[in-house]
């Protein structure tokens, strides 16, 4: 069992045994497995507490008496928040080389493209759908982005911060890729407008619910809760449905091999987003001292994001029936996104 600082009372060399004292490896966290992974070696209580090792409490501290990170920043409680673990195990150099090599390809594909003229291609009707929809779109995932790049600065532990943070960045990384694709495209196409995405997120009324459950969720003064929404709710009800169950599904059946690419990332980074998500929700909820209590409080916000996610995603319904050709309809896309909640909500032992 790990010393805590209340435990020994000195911060003296040799006060204390912890984990890995006596290896030359100089391990001082238990490892998720047999070995400690690079990940671990990088990302285990790089962030300081006060109850492990820091002997004269946090070294910075806010005016009202708080130190750096504190657990009331969430209401969600837990035996130890250093037992999580992200599956994706990513850190500053792997996510670096992923956002990399995604916008390598990102590029590759839009420069290609655009030499073989492929979006002169696009339906004419599919090419307005790209210039409101999409184009609203990427306000969304900067939404998104920002509200978790908001809420990992109050994470216990640097590895709840990092799984947070990198998904912050993904969404970034894919608003940024909506923004100059849009853009790369339109300088080849006659009477293309930039605006009308903007114009749509913040008039149209298909959008309008849409807006309301993201900036409900980046109104919530509670970091876990927003992480929760977006990977457990809105994602699977309204991010998904409208990638996956739109975008990837018409494009080519309107002539346009270029979108699907772009936009794909996408639902890998969810992938590896969601798998973190759940670990962690995982984890409280099963707490051995607070399960009963998390899991309470995590119906609660299945209740309040789902509704607006279901509202948000029911206000999309106009955009299948916009496209020429419509080889998938949006109640089937609908019903595969309700599947897919109830499948995500089962693996954390909740339920609507």
């Amino acid at each position: 069992m790990t010393a805590t600082s209340s435990s020994v009372g000195s911060g003296a060399a040799g006060a204390a045994i912890f984990a890995g004292s006596t290896s030359r490896k100089y391990n001082y966290f238990e490892p998720r497995g047999k070995r400690a992974t690079h990940y671990e070696d990088v990302t285990c209580d790089v962030q300081p507490d006060p109850e492990r090792y820091l002997i004269q409490d946090w070294i910075i501290s806010f005016g009202n008496g708080k130190g750096a990170y504190t657990k009331d920043n969430t209401k969600a409680l837990s035996s130890n928040w250093h037992a999580f673990r992200a599956p994706d195990q990513e850190w500053e150099r792997t996510h670096y080389q992923r956002q990399s090599k995604i916008e390598t390809m990102v590029q590759a594909v839009i420069g290609n493209a655009r030499k073989a003229g492929a979006h002169m291609a696009f339906d004419k009707v599919w090419q307005r759908i790209l210039q409101v929809h999409l184009g609203a779109w990427k306000h969304a995932e900067f939404g998104l982005g920002t509200s978790l790049m908001q809420a990992q600065r109050y994470g216990y532990t640097q590895m709840i911060n990092n799984a947070t943070l990198t998904n912050s960045s993904y969404k970034m990384r894919l608003a940024q890729d909506i923004t100059l694709y849009l853009a790369e495209i339109g300088m080849d196409i006659e009477g293309w407008s930039d605006e009308l995405g903007k114009q749509a997120w913040l008039e149209d009324p298909i959008w309008q619910p849409t807006r309301l459950a993201i900036e409900t969720i980046m109104g919530s003064e509670d970091y876990l809760e927003q992480y929760f929404a977006i990977n457990l709710i809105f994602e699977p009800l309204v991010g998904e449905l409208f990638r996956s169950g739109f975008l990837m599904q018409a494009a080519a059946a309107n002539n346009d091999f270029i979108t699907p690419p772009v936009i794909s990332a996408a639902e890998a980074d969810y992938e590896r987003n969601l798998a973190n998500t759940i670990d962690l929700i995982y984890l409280l909820a099963n707490d051995e001292k607070h399960g009963a209590h998390n899991r309470a409080l995590f119906n609660g916000w299945v209740k309040k994001h789902a509704g607006l996610a279901d509202k948000a995603a029911a206000a999309l319904q106009p955009v299948w029936s916009q496209p020429h050709s419509k080889p998938v309809s949006f109640a089937d896309a609908l019903a595969v996104s309700h599947e897919r909640l109830a499948q995500i909500l089962g693996e954390v032992g909740l339920s609507r």
